[in-house]
């Protein structure tokens, strides 16, 4: 006897609704001539003197136009008469070695060929400097080599903890420029000290070495570019405070404040550093971060494809697949608890055989009386909440929403001979 099947076989699974949730779109129309016109500013790409070796850090997935950006910036120190080149900047990520971290960047459309300039990834850095507390200050050798340093990130929340400057251009250069050891050693006093440390740590770089500038991007809801700033190195921490109020409000979210299960179609590194993002879901990977919806059984049925098995944030689910699990590099999977310090979303949940049985799983477990009544959101990564789909039993609130319009009559969730969903 399959005592799971028997423990799950009467478990009801509710019929869904396709909807659309709808966010402020305000887009930069035009983002290589925006960025143009910052660059030409003040304190931008006036700061680049003829012959200069001028490092250009960049790396953090995900960022809208990562590629348009880093050519056109390239593009302009090349006409300044700078000789840029690009250094891979994104901590322990790539596998923590200069050939994965080069691939990252592949992945993200910048190569050598396309941005016409070299990238220079090693893994090799120098101290400079250590915070009061004792931890060391790291900086990739080949940008420390350089004549000047320029720096491209998006401006967002964290994932794992709350400051006033959290994710963008100073979390970029202390734990992206400080490469593997430069990021273990920001976190190895944990996240209840990152708002401390991060820009800390920042701020002894921007001193010390020859950062120019940094380009600062803040994405809508939709992961479209909606502001794009040059900060000159002395205003990068007072404007990226204000940049992060602004990005908190364009986060995209799950306009239901309660949910009994919360399906997850794709988990990965190339959706958020914790696979998904923490501030969609609600939970988090520490104490020290909060926000988002109270969700009571999570599920995370695949991975996707670009995270090359890295399962990072598996562990903050509740239930995941054999299909998962099958696809899993724990190696990779472990080097993210092993630098960050945080294992706990490293672990793997508790899997089921297929998706179907994950869902009712879910449900069974969700603490509610009548399992007919539950409220279930599947969506299909954290980065895409436009279109979503929902329960019947949270279509009342749905039709009450000002920003939700229904797509669709309700539906049976169709599985295919495997149990798993077409």
């Amino acid at each position: 006897m399959d005592i799971l099947h028997d423990l799950l076989k009467d478990i009801p699974i509710p019929q869904m609704v396709r909807i659309r949730q709808k966010f402020d779109r305000t887009v930069v129309e035009n983002p290589k001539e925006k960025l143009e016109e910052e660059l030409a500013k003040p304190g931008g790409i006036d700061r680049i003197q003829p012959g200069q070796q001028v490092a250009v850090a960049v790396g953090s997935r995900g960022v809208a136009n990562i590629d348009l950006f880093t050519k056109t910036t390239i593009d302009a120190i090349k006409a300044a008469g700078g000789r840029p080149f690009i250094v891979p900047c994104m901590g322990s990520h790539g596998g923590a070695t200069a050939e994965g971290q080069k691939e990252v960047l592949h992945h993200l459309g910048v190569t050598e060929e396309a941005m016409g300039a070299p990238i220079r990834s090693s893994m090799e850095v120098v101290q400079i400097d250590q915070l009061p507390n004792g931890l060391p200050v790291y900086v990739d050798k080949y940008a420390y080599e350089a004549d000047a340093i320029v720096v491209i990130n998006r401006v967002k929340p964290h994932t794992a903890f709350r400051g006033p400057i959290e994710s963008g251009i100073m979390k970029m250069i202390a734990i992206g420029l400080g490469k593997q050891k430069g990021a273990e050693a920001c976190h190895q006093l944990g996240f209840k000290y990152m708002a401390e440390n991060v820009p800390a740590m920042a701020q002894i770089m921007i001193d010390k070495l020859p950062i120019l500038f940094g380009v600062a991007l803040v994405e809508n809801a939709y992961d479209e570019t909606c502001r794009i700033e040059v900060l000159p190195a002395e205003s990068i921490r007072e404007r990226e405070e204000e940049l992060l109020v602004e990005a908190k409000q364009r986060l995209p979210k799950i306009l239901f404040d309660q949910i009994d299960v919360l399906l997850i179609d794709y988990i990965g590194k190339n959706i958020s550093g914790d696979g998904m993002d923490p501030n969609v879901t609600g939970r988090y990977p520490t104490p020290y971060a909060q926000g988002g919806p109270e969700v009571s059984k999570m599920v995370v049925f695949d991975l996707t494809p670009e995270t090359k098995g890295n399962a990072n944030g598996v562990g903050t689910a509740d239930f995941t697949t054999q299909r998962l699990v099958d696809k899993t590099d724990l190696k990779a999977t472990y080097a993210n608890g092993l630098t960050s310090t945080v294992c706990a979303p490293t672990k793997i949940a508790t899997t089921l055989a297929n998706q179907r049985e994950a869902i009712k799983a879910a449900v069974k477990t969700c603490n509610i009386l009548d399992y007919t009544k539950c409220r279930m959101v599947r969506i299909r990564d954290t980065l895409h909440l436009g279109e979503i789909e929902i329960s019947v039993n949270l279509l009342e609130e749905a039709r009450k929403h000002p920003d939700i319009e229904i797509l669709s009559e309700p539906y049976d969730l169709k599985f295919d001979s495997e149990g798993n969903l077409f």
